[in-house]
């Protein structure tokens, strides 16, 4: 049998030398092309975002405001208006850090536009008080000491005072016994269920608890 006769063949290192040297070559052939500067000018400088005209009224008083339509009424309370009261937790509705009352109903104010409460009461933590005299809630939490950290506190009072508007009014919670009862009789259970939207990462739960009850009782 003639042998076959491989000296003209490609070796392994012939092939990748090859493919290395095509690879320098095109790369060096390929001209590159400098961004004009106004391009770069243009990116570096995006067009603002539009704004609109709002009417707030907050705590009892007109605010006159410039927002983007998309800012969120929380963001419109702390980083245009300056009450920093409600506090960002989450900014995913999970924690209540930044319950508000919006004509007297408790909602979180991350999960909704300014632009959509023009002519809404909307109450703060700010709003609460009297100049020096605490609502009934506020005193409360302070005697019972029912808070550590305190960021999670105004949202929490904010969510206690329309909770305890809600049982005067006879609303039922997933704790509740009798859904057609008149009143509610807020136990600790039902106090605890109807603040689960609310959390304390300092986990000052009893104390909350028992500041909501004075409250109640003292109502």
């Amino acid at each position: 049998m003639a042998k076959t006769d491989t000296r003209s063949r490609p070796t392994r290192r012939t092939v990748l030398e090859g493919g290395v040297a095509t690879g320098v070559l095109l790369a060096t052939s390929i001209p590159v092309y400098a961004e004009p500067a106004g391009a770069v000018a243009a990116a570096a400088s995006p067009t603002p975002a539009p704004t609109m005209p709002m009417s707030l009224r907050i705590n009892a008083k007109d605010f006159a405001v410039e927002l983007d339509p998309r800012t969120a009424l929380l963001d419109a309370l702390r980083n245009h208006l300056g009450l920093t009261g409600s506090k960002k937790g989450c900014d995913h509705g999970q924690c209540g850090a930044c319950t508000v009352l919006v004509d007297g109903r408790r909602i979180n104010s991350c999960l909704t536009l300014a632009a959509m409460h023009e002519g809404d009461e909307i109450t703060t933590v700010e709003g609460l008080s009297e100049g020096d005299r605490l609502h009934p809630v506020q005193a409360a939490f302070v005697a019972r000491d029912g808070f550590q950290c305190g960021y999670c506190t105004p949202g929490q009072i904010c969510s206690a005072v329309a909770m305890l508007g809600e049982a005067r009014a006879g609303w039922p919670s997933h704790a509740s016994a009798d859904l057609a009862a008149v009143s509610v009789a807020l136990t600790d259970a039902e106090i605890r269920e109807r603040m689960s939207g609310n959390i304390c990462r300092c986990a000052a739960y009893p104390n909350i608890v028992a500041a909501i009850r004075d409250a109640a009782e003292g109502a």
